[in-house]
């Protein structure tokens, strides 16, 4: 992904960007622990005061787990695919088994009743990041949809869909990352870490922001 600076209105990033707030750290855009080491250079960091950078950390960590013990098929670190998913599951006990007591075995496999507030809450987060780090655009806390599902459960139709990378309805805001991107032929789909993280800041009446996460993780947050 190319990085790009913002010319966009200065004053839209002054405040947090989760609660408005006076803003006194940088916040990954997308959370370290959905990526591998070594990170990208130049990772996309927003505004956001002190409560909030913290506020997340549990919730993205049980997203990154929850991810990638799906596609293990197993909550046991040894089975999993990312090294600092399987030091988080052998560091945090708690959190393991709570994993495993959501695990059921059936015909399909390894399955996992997904705590959705908690997913839910982390791709919200996300998705206000890259409205601001890409659209220029203060998204409210709540948005008007929010759905996640597996790639492989998507039909060919949907799939589709929400692959493709339709000619904006609304143009985004002049001088943000994304216009510049329009501007060089180049907007669609950025893909932070290759196999790990991508997504897709659309303007569609208002932010549109689609996310998949370790290529199994399909999302989207849209505010109308």
């Amino acid at each position: 992904m190319q990085p790009l600076p913002t010319c966009g209105n200065s004053r839209t990033g002054a405040s947090c960007a989760f609660c408005g707030r006076a803003n006194a750290t940088r916040d990954h855009v997308p959370s370290r622990v959905l990526l591998d080491e070594p990170f990208p250079s130049d990772l996309p960091v927003i505004g956001a005061c002190q409560p909030c950078n913290n506020g997340f950390s549990i919730d993205e960590e049980y997203l990154a787990c929850l991810v990638e013990c799906a596609l293990a098929g197993s909550t046991d670190p040894e089975r999993v695919g990312r090294p600092k998913v399987a030091r988080i599951l052998e560091g945090t006990p708690a959190l393991r088994q709570r994993l495993e007591a959501a695990c059921t075995v059936g015909a399909n496999g390894c399955e996992f009743a997904v705590e959705y507030d908690r997913v839910e809450r982390v791709l919200v987060k996300l998705a206000i990041g890259h409205a601001l780090h890409e659209l220029n655009e203060v998204a409210p806390v709540a948005p008007s949809k929010v759905w996640f599902l597996p790639l492989v459960l998507l039909d060919d139709e949907t799939r589709k869909a929400f692959e493709s990378v339709d000619a904006p309805i609304v143009w985004p805001e002049v001088g943000s990352r994304a216009m510049q991107r329009m501007a060089a032929g180049e907007y669609g789909w950025l893909e932070v870490q290759p196999g790990r993280y991508r997504f897709l800041a659309t303007v569609c009446g208002s932010a549109r922001i689609r996310m998949v996460l370790s290529e199994y993780l399909a999302c989207e947050v849209l505010w109308d």
